[in-house]
């Protein structure tokens, strides 16, 4: 055990992170020959590879002899995300450690990111490495990014390691500075085993795998396991580690990082934080210290464009969620669109991901409605609801109140861009809390609603500071909002998939938007239409789009007047009949204009 280091590499997002885990595995031959010749051996996900980001952490085994003792000792990295969304992720990592290495870009220096998991790292009192990433780019400064890491990490110049993923300078130093810095895991050898679960995943072959940590004891394949949450049991037919394939093994040790193969077909019956143990019922085994699964915060919903597809969209959802535990869907109904599946995601990356999944893997062709959050409506009976899509709204008369979700986000920007950023926090109805000087960038402590994040906050705040600003968020709580729900008729129907939930003070604005949108691209008819966003039962915005008129007097050639006037009365006459009984059907086309814009 004194032989095995525990780390993680975490990093705001684009900081070299997967670079430098692939470097490490080169350096010590972990990689097969085939595999050295690969970018971002870690992101196996096509999706992962293409963004250039890292979406579900992944442990690996690497060995490596120690240059001042000759020992040979075993390294167990846990590969993380560095974007926002998948900060739950992060947060699993770092339990199952002893030390992390901090990377920060010398183009870029601190930002949000990198502030957020070093302060992970401290509440968990691992040991922290300062790393200085990418010093062979032009455009490096490395004495203003060791400043900062000397502000941040409170250490003197020369524990600051310089390196460059990218063509390996230095990064032998970081291996010996892993070794030396980082201290051995503790537990008990002869104890009764204990292993904390870091996350899980579905494997075609061997059913649901959970990846663990040993924490006391020691797991072998054919062994009974318990999960002492879900009170449940199975016969572990492998265990095994990563390197950074799957390689068997007979036993995983105290201290070791690695897999259990379960045979379960549902990865949901492993709860992330549980305890595994091979320890009989009458043992008296304590679970360890676990940590909440993530919680969904967007939600939006998804119909197949072809309604057939329905059946294939269902088994494609269920095989995704196996995959990621922080997915979550219900079945939904909608008049326009068919059936379909409300789903919950962790941030808005986390939702484009999954729907290009859908249509890449899956190769189905999807609708997805707006995004939106999920509100606390507290009706006059006392009860109270939680609801996430417009049309389970309850009928106004039944509601007392509504209260919306609200995150604390801290925006790290350079201070010149101070003034843009609290005027946009503001405009999306944000209140401004207090601003300090972290490093030689300005951190800036605002809250808002989170409905207002997930809606071009991101975009706007690149836009707003070049570029060069980042934040993160979390949720702290709802507050009270005079919420309402915009209804969309066509023809004086209504149009479900169109409904959307804002301020009472922003509706006629927004519903004007939307009818002008329709109009646009609603197509023409043999008779006028009428498009209306109603409040309740009363019509806020209204745009009328004209009929298309067919010339019944074409075949006329002079004689008495009263013959045209009586044809153009029929056709009148005949266009308000089509009015009162004609349907208008909305195309899948439609949708897709209207709301992917």
């Amino acid at each position: 055990m004194n032989k095995v280091r525990n780390f993680s590499i975490i990093a705001h997002i684009d900081h070299g992170k997967t670079t430098l885990t692939d470097r490490l595995l080169q350096l010590t031959k972990t990689l097969t020959p085939a595999m050295a010749k690969q970018e971002r051996v870690m992101d196996s996900n096509p999706i992962e590879q293409e963004r250039g980001i890292t979406i579900k952490l992944a442990p690996v085994r690497m060995k490596y002899v120690s240059t001042s003792d000759g020992q040979e000792y075993l390294l167990h990295l846990i590969d993380t995300p560095g974007h926002v969304d998948f900060s739950y992720e992060v947060s699993r990592a770092l339990t199952a450690c002893e030390g992390v290495v901090l990377v920060v870009d010398a183009t870029q220096g601190v930002q949000a990111q990198t502030l957020s998991h070093y302060y992970q790292a401290q509440k968990l009192n691992l040991a922290v490495i300062p790393v200085i990433n990418k010093i062979d780019y032009p455009t490096a400064d490395i004495e203003k990014t060791s400043l900062e890491l000397m502000e941040l990490c409170h250490v003197t110049e020369d524990k600051i390691l310089a390196v460059s993923a990218k063509t390996g300078e230095n990064v032998p130093r970081l291996l010996e500075e892993i070794v030396q810095k980082i201290p051995p895991p503790s537990g008990d050898v002869g104890g009764a085993p204990r292993g904390l679960m870091i996350t899980s995943y579905y494997h075609s072959h061997q059913g649901a795998i959970a990846l663990v940590r040993v924490v006391d004891g020691e797991f072998r394949a054919r062994q009974t396991v318990r999960l002492l949450g879900a009170k449940s049991e199975f016969v572990a037919p492998e265990v095994g580690y990563f390197s950074p394939e799957m390689v068997p093994t007979e036993v995983l040790k105290t201290g070791e990082v690695g897999y259990i193969a379960t045979g379960l077909k549902d990865v949901r019956k492993l709860t992330v934080g549980d305890t595994l143990t091979t320890a009989k019922v009458n043992q008296d085994v304590q679970p360890l210290s676990g940590y909440q699964p993530p919680k969904p915060f967007v939600f939006l919903e998804i119909y197949p464009v072809d309604s057939a597809d329905f059946p294939n969209l269902k088994e494609a959802i269920y095989k995704l969620v196996l995959r990621d535990a922080a997915l979550t869907y219900t079945p939904t109904q909608s008049q326009a669109l068919g059936s379909g599946f409300q789903m919950g995601f962790l941030g808005l990356l986390h939702a484009e991901v999954v729907l290009e999944r859908l249509d890449r893997e899956f190769d189905l062709s999807i609708i997805a409605t707006t995004p939106t959050v999920e509100y606390r409506v507290f009706l006059k009976n006392g009860q109270t609801e939680i609801i996430s899509s417009p049309v389970k709204l309850p009928d106004p008369s039944l509601i007392d109140y509504i209260e919306e979700p609200w995150v604390e986000i801290s925006i790290y920007t350079p201070p010149q861009f101070f003034h843009d950023c609290v005027t946009l926090v503001q405009k999306h109805r944000g209140q401004y809390k207090m601003s300090q000087n972290v490093a030689e960038q300005t951190k800036i402590v605002c809250s808002l609603p989170l409905a207002e994040l997930i809606v071009q906050f991101h975009d706007q705040l690149k836009s707003a500071t070049s570029g060069f600003a980042s934040f993160e968020y979390q949720i702290v709580g709802y507050q009270r909002a005079e919420i309402v729900r915009v209804d969309i008729l066509i023809n004086k129907e209504l149009i479900e998939a169109f409904s959307f939930m804002c301020l009472a003070e922003e509706v006629e604005a927004k519903g004007r938007i939307l009818t002008e949108k329709l109009k646009e691209h609603l197509p023409r008819q043999m008779f006028a239409i009428a498009i209306q966003a109603c409040v309740g039962g009363k019509v806020i915005a209204r745009e009328d789009l004209q009929a298309y008129r067919k010339d019944v007097t074409a075949k006329l050639y002079g004689g008495d007047v009263t013959r045209r006037k009586k044809l153009l009365a029929k056709q009148a006459k005949g266009k308000k009949r089509m009015k009162q009984f004609g349907k208008i059907n909305v195309d899948q086309d439609l949708f897709l204009k209207i709301l992917r814009q």
